[in-house]
């Protein structure tokens, strides 16, 4: 096994990786810019190495640095863990260089993936269901209208090289077509210097539903059932659950099977998650693959039992899975808590929290990096906490995180739990009755 593994991010990811790592008696060593000298996976890690300056250009995202950092502690492997680097396949790649092994996809798996014109062919091909809409990148406006004319009002216009709801535009006409075309472009060019677009039909009442997935280098693949990622606000998701109330067996089935499908269609290697848009119908589209381990992990292995981490760094390893598919026993659901205030349209709220008292009892789980007096940065996400609960059905889940959520206590910053003790009241919510523009609709109260 690994002897000594870095991990190449910050906050709660990198303190998840280092429980795991000790656990497995592997040594670790945390990186950090100058902002997160106090953080908790800087205290915890058998060593530390200061990377930079807080911007996260000259930090957790500078290549040279990270890899220095992993050669001078004699570091074998390192870890991603979720966003900065984990899917930058230049990275990766350079980690091959340098005989450090990268606990990811591979460089061809990333940039397969990465691209999300070129996924949708893939998966095209592989036979894995897919939105109706372009091939490849469209070349004008004037084929963009061919387009959105054949498969019919309303569609969605994409950055390929998109994310986070920067270069999409909903269209209803012709002429919001046009309006889109040049505004999305424009976005996406300064969003991630390319201006390429694609084109989907829109999915009216649409679910956001994804299948955790398990592959070794040998073929071997297996699907850890799903999670409902579907309250969401800006693309952003805020809570999610397993199983999904949308669910049924049938559906659960196929899903998995296309995940797997699409998972062996770049023969993938490591954890990594298939993303579904669900519609009222039951159909489901392929929407994209991430190819890292997930904020949201911490759900699934709840219901199944099951460390996400520690698979992962086996697989990197070099040891085979079963190839067995789980599905949930359990019921969990997760709340992220961010230091935004949700009465001001979710700003960030950095700054020092002057005190912090975290709940506890039987089925919860927190997975955080900060303490009373930590001073929240302003120069990254604003997530500073997951709230996991975890019971015998949906409804025991529910109880168990209202009640967590009252005795969590944040004090100094504003935080999002005032939007989630209101969700959980909220009776649409409480039927499983939601979709991904349930945040359109929701009102909070002051």
């Amino acid at each position: 096994m690994f002897k000594k593994i870095l991990i190449a991010n910050r906050g709660e990811i990198a303190l998840r990786v280092i429980r795991t790592c000790k656990e497995m008696g592997i040594k670790t060593v945390a990186v950090y810019s100058t902002a997160d000298k106090d953080s908790l996976h800087v205290k915890f890690a058998d060593e530390a190495v200061c990377v930079g300056p807080p911007s996260s250009k000259d930090s957790y995202l500078k290549i040279p640095n990270i890899i220095s950092a992993a050669e001078i502690t004699n570091a074998d492997a390192i870890h991603p863990g979720y966003g900065f680097l984990s899917e930058n396949s230049n990275f990766s790649r350079i980690c091959q260089e340098h005989e450090i092994k990268f606990i990811g996809a591979l460089p061809e798996q990333i940039d397969s993936m990465g691209d999300k014109a070129s996924a949708k062919e893939t998966m095209r091909n592989a036979k894995v269901p897919t939105i109706p809409g372009s091939v490849g990148i469209i070349k004008d406006l004037k084929e963009a209208k061919k387009i959105a004319n054949k498969i019919t009002y309303p569609v969605m216009l994409k950055a390929t090289a998109g994310g986070g709801g920067k270069g999409m535009r909903l269209c209803w006409n012709d002429n919001q077509l046009v309006e889109g075309w040049s505004s999305a472009r424009t976005e996406a060019a300064a969003a991630f210097g390319n201006d390429g677009m694609y084109m989907e039909k829109f999915i009216e009442e649409p679910r956001h539903i994804e299948i955790q997935i398990a592959a070794d280098q040998f073929g071997n693949v297996c699907h850890l059932s799903e999670r409902d990622c579907s309250i969401q606000r800006r693309h952003q998701k805020l809570v999610e659950e397993t199983p999904s109330p949308f669910m049924t067996t049938d559906l659960r089935t196929k899903m998995g099977k296309a995940a797997k499908k699409a998972a062996k269609a770049v023969k993938y290697e490591g954890v990594g998650t298939v993303e579904f848009l669900v519609d009222k119908f039951r159909n489901f589209y392929f929407m994209e693959m991430n190819t890292r381990i997930q904020v949201e992990h911490t759900i699934t292995e709840e219901v199944i039992n099951h460390d996400l981490i520690k698979e992962q760094v086996k697989i990197a390893f070099g040891e085979k899975i079963s190839g067995k598919d789980y599905f949930p026993q359990m019921h969990s659901i997760q709340c992220r808590i961010n230091a935004e205030d949700p009465h001001k349209n979710f700003i960030p709220s950095p700054g020092k929290i002057t005190n912090y008292h975290s709940p506890g009892g039987h089925g919860i789980r927190i997975d955080t990096h900060v303490y009373a007096s930590y001073i929240i940065p302003p120069y990254y996400d604003s997530l500073i906490s997951k709230l996991i609960t975890v019971a015998q059905t949906r409804e025991e889940a529910i109880q168990k995180m209202k009640r967590a959520l009252d005795e969590y206590i944040i004090e100094g910053v504003k935080t999002t739990i005032p939007f989630h003790q209101q969700l959980l009241e909220n009776e649409k919510f409480i039927k499983g009755d939601f979709t991904t523009k349930f945040m359109d609709d929701f009102e909070i109260k002051s």
